[in-house]
């Protein structure tokens, strides 16, 4: 979180908030400050997840937009965190602070929990299991309508205009590969099939294993794009989070696999063209370059922890080298997936 929103956040402020949905937060367990500050929270006895969302990191609007979806899929049998209502009734608490506003939702703990990368659960199953609760969200929010509040489109993220965060200098050729990547997918045809609302970032921190069953949570980064993104990212995110050391031959023979069961889960709940399956790699190309910019935007970047240099240091090497998280051959992917 930067620091000048950090100096705005109390404890006083922590209470308040969880006060409003008749929550206490005496033993409160932070989960997360990166974008939001996240914090486990009990009612009654029973654990329940509280987020604050500062007015720079989203609107009002948009955050009601994202949970009203949320509540949509969980209606239609997606298994994702119910949002709770306030004791006004308002699934949004606003706290003001100067002039900027803290927005306080409640949602229901995930059963269950993470699935790490070393694992022995993390193989071929779940990753269709993975790839079936993709698709699941896909096939139902195909047929859902946002009203007034909407979730901002992909290209209106403000960390996809690389000259506001990366060097005009260092990382030039960077900036002009990352706005040429946007146009071309820009140029991509939107249909009801092809675009709409997304989760962004499915990936092994935001989904809990439970009974068989993978609960999906953190909608923040929910956006309107083409619905492959949802498919890359989880590829690009199992691949770098397990394999990131690796050669680009290891990381792509993992990827194989893991694509491999990922589509034919996906495609038991909906259908996707092969055409889309081979312009993966536009989107993974885009998930490497918005990560190198949200690096630039959160961090001190004189004051970098070993990790993090190290995570910035491989995904400029490998921007500057034109060298993707993985290398598939696309098409005999489809043709596997489409024989068993």
């Amino acid at each position: 979180m930067e620091k000048w929103i950090e100096e705005l956040f109390t404890e006083d402020l922590l209470r308040d908030a969880a006060s409003r949905f008749s929550c206490d937060a005496t033993s409160a367990k932070k989960l997360g400050d990166f974008e939001n500050y996240v914090f486990e929270v009990h009612k009654g006895g029973v654990p329940y997840i509280l987020r604050l969302t500062h007015s720079s990191h989203r609107s009002k609007e948009e955050v009601e937009a994202e949970l009203k979806w949320i509540n949509y899929l969980h209606k239609n049998g997606v298994h994702v965190s119910l949002v709770n209502d306030s004791d006004k009734g308002n699934l949004v608490e606003v706290f003001n602070t100067g002039e900027t506003s803290f927005f306080v939702c409640l949602f229901d703990k995930a059963p269950g929990g993470p699935v790490k990368i070393n694992d022995p659960l993390f193989d071929e199953q779940l990753f269709y299991k993975w790839g079936k609760l993709t698709g699941h969200m896909h096939r139902v929010t195909k047929g859902y309508n946002q009203n007034e509040n909407r979730r901002n489109r992909w290209d209106q993220d403000d960390v996809l205009d690389y000259e506001k965060y990366l060097s005009l200098k260092e990382d030039k050729d960077i900036i002009g590969k990352g706005h040429r990547n946007k146009e071309r997918i820009r140029g991509f045809v939107e249909t009801q099939d092809t675009f709409g609302l997304i989760h962004s970032d499915i990936h092994p921190g935001n989904f809990f294993y439970h009974e068989g069953d993978l609960h999906v949570f953190d909608f923040d980064d929910s956006t309107e794009f083409f619905f492959i993104s949802d498919v890359a990212i989880p590829l690009y995110y199992s691949v770098w989070w397990k394999f990131r050391n690796d050669t680009l031959e290891n990381r792509s023979e993992f990827g194989e696999r893991f694509l491999i069961a990922f589509l034919q889960g996906y495609r038991t709940e909906c259908e996707i063209q092969d055409e889309w399956v081979k312009r993966i790699p536009h989107f993974l190309l885009l998930r490497d370059l918005t990560l190198y910019t949200v690096f630039h935007k959160k961090w001190d970047l004189t004051n970098m922890s070993e990790g993090e240099e190290s995570l910035l240091s491989q995904i400029r090497e490998r921007l500057h080298k034109d060298e993707p998280i993985v290398e598939l051959d696309y098409g005999k992917i489809i043709d596997v997936v489409r024989a068993r």
